[in-house]
Parts: C-alpha cells; sequence; structure tokens
C-alpha cells in the first residue's frame, strides 16, 4: 500500500494539494455572503487548476517528459492572466455596487436584475 507520506515527490502529491486548494476554494465560494470572500474563493479554485496543469506538464514529475504533452507552465500562465483580469473587473463592479448601497452583501445584487 502506497503512503504518501513516505514516497518521494509526484504529481499524486500535487493532486492532492490541487484538490484541497479547489475544495476550500468552492466552500468559500458558496458560504461568503461577501462579494470580496466569493473572488477570493474564485481565486483559490483557479489556483488549484493552475498547480494540476503544471503538475502534469512538468517533464520532472512525468518521468523525463511531459504527462499531456503540452507546457503546463504556459496554460498556467494563461489562467493566471485570465484571473487578474477577472479580478480587476469584479473589483470595479463591487466598488461600483458598494458606492450605489454601501454594502457588497451578495444577497442585496438581486434588485440588479432587468
Amino acid at each position: 500500500m502506497m503512503n504518501l507520506l513516505t514516497e518521494p515527490v509526484g504529481i499524486s502529491h500535487y493532486m492532492v494539494v490541487s484538490a484541497v486548494l479547489f475544495v476550500c476554494g468552492v466552500l468559500c465560494m458558496t458560504t461568503k455572503r461577501n462579494a470580496i470572500g466569493v473572488l477570493m474563493g474564485i481565486e483559490l479554485v483557479l489556483n488549484g487548476a493552475n498547480l494540476n496543469f503544471i503538475a502534469f506538464g512538468s517533464p520532472v514529475l512525468g518521468g523525463g517528459r511531459s504527462a499531456l504533452g503540452f507546457d503546463g507552465q504556459w496554460i498556467a500562465m494563461f489562467v493566471i492572466v485570465l484571473a487578474a483580469a477577472e479580478a480587476a473587473v469584479a473589483l470595479a463592479i463591487a466598488l461600483n455596487f458598494y458606492h450605489t448601497h454601501a454594502s457588497i452583501d451578495v444577497d442585496r445584487g438581486e434588485e440588479l436584475k432587468g
């Protein structure tokens, strides 16, 4: 039986850390009432996915060649750029919402429906 604590660091270790990040992000997105907390959860989910891309794209972890045949680092960089753009737009929306309603509670956003 394999034990993750005694074997050398491999893809399975990265998968465990990535899963923990992903689950923490999903829990943060579902439990927070504050828009900033929801944005932090989204960032955790994206970082968990990035860790998977980097682990599967690493030639060191894949035994001398990339496990999926593409550069996971480039895909992760693209996701980071998209996350930065998403965070900038979402924070601008949150600031505008706070200016209008004096709160950034996500439940008060129902009146924005057209």
